[in-house]
């Protein structure tokens, strides 16, 4: 049973959520029902409905407002993580299966941008998360040592290209601290969501960074998730970025098991990167098209994929470059929504020639 001061907050949240003007999907779907049907239950890991929640009814300007403490959240908590992902995933039923992962052939792709007009740089990255352990809210500090530790080890055996160094955030040095915020590299403590989520505690305890001598390759450890794996260069090479990170996650793989559930594909923290959990990213110049920003959305639109400033959500687009991605991460396999992006960046860049 959950206990009576848990239920009480649990109580207090609903009511206030209620009250507010909020326009969170979180909002939308915890409906009176919902909430009774799901205030008493608990997961293995201990996590309950508050542990869900409280990001949401504290931050009432959140888009979706809802986090997942643990894998096992996702089915204990569906009647509320159902409707929230078909909504957010476009039409994910509860009763649509995501299919089994498929990277697909890589040689198909190829570059974007051949004369270096257009695309600053591109990159493709996937979330994971390592069976067996909980998600932020859940972790102890023992825990998230443990994963650093397993992380760090496992990174440390990749070959080739691959082959680089893992830099713990704990005990950093002013200098290599200063390198990684120099390459963009470095991840900073959570935002008011992620604090609210409790992603953050004992901070900056099992958290690192991990990446190849070239810095195209790059491991996030227990940021937002246990792991993000970034594959990265300049240029609209997509080919190459994609064929780098397929690599390096099946390496990865075979030494550390991740958190899959049968219907929705790859679990992490939060319900908005489910399935593939793949991002696939250009930056972007296309002035002519930015003229008119509404047909730049329109054609992006027509291609499933997302438009954003320059430093991604909630930017402006400095100098005219954009950061657009593919949108659909659910319910497609991993090489189909790379093409998606793959498609629709060739089209922008078809019709800013023809501007």
């Amino acid at each position: 049973m959950v206990d009576a001061a848990t239920i009480e907050k649990l109580e207090a949240g609903f009511s206030k959520l209620q009250a507010s003007d909020s326009k969170s999907l979180l909002k939308k779907y915890l409906t009176k029902e919902v909430f009774d049907a799901l205030k008493n239950k608990k997961t293995s890991f201990g996590s309950t409905l508050l542990d869900c929640i409280q990001s949401g009814v504290e931050n009432l300007d959140s888009g979706v407002g809802i986090y997942a403490p643990d894998a096992e959240a996702y089915s204990v908590f569906a009647d509320l993580f159902d409707p929230i992902i078909e909504d957010y995933h476009t039409g994910f039923k509860k009763t649509d299966k995501h299919p089994p992962k498929n990277w697909g052939d890589v040689e198909t792709l190829g570059n974007l941008d051949p004369d270096n007009e257009f695309i600053v740089s591109t990159r493709v990255r996937c979330g994971r998360s390592m069976e067996g352990y909980p998600f932020n809210p859940c972790l102890t500090e023992a825990q998230y040592k443990e994963m650093e530790e397993k992380v760090s080890s496992t990174l440390s055996g990749l070959e080739g290209e691959l082959k680089g160094t893992f830099y713990p955030l704990t005990g950093m040095s002013k200098e290599t601290q200063q390198q990684l915020i120099d390459d963009h590299f470095l991840f900073k403590e959570g935002d008011r969501f992620l604090q609210a989520a409790n992603a953050c505690r004992f901070w900056p305890s099992g958290r690192g960074i991990y990446h190849n001598e070239n810095k195209t390759f790059l491991v996030w450890c227990n940021e937002e998730d246990h792991l993000r794996l970034i594959s990265m260069q300049m240029g609209g090479d997509l080919k190459q970025v994609y064929k780098r990170l397929v690599t390096a996650v099946n390496d990865v793989e075979k030494r550390v098991p991740f958190s899959h559930h049968d219907r929705l594909g790859f679990l992490t923290f939060c319900p908005t990167n489910l399935g593939t959990t793949v991002r696939a990213s250009v930056h972007i110049k296309l002035p002519k098209l930015a003229a008119d920003k509404a047909k730049l959305e329109e054609v992006a639109g027509k291609y499933h994929l997302q438009v954003r400033g320059t430093r991604g959500e909630h930017t402006e687009a400095e100098g005219g470059v954009y950061d657009i991605s593919n949108k659909r991460r659910m319910g497609l396999t991993e090489y189909d929504a790379v093409k998606e992006m793959y498609d629709g960046i060739a089209e922008l860049i078809k019709i800013e020639k023809s501007l």
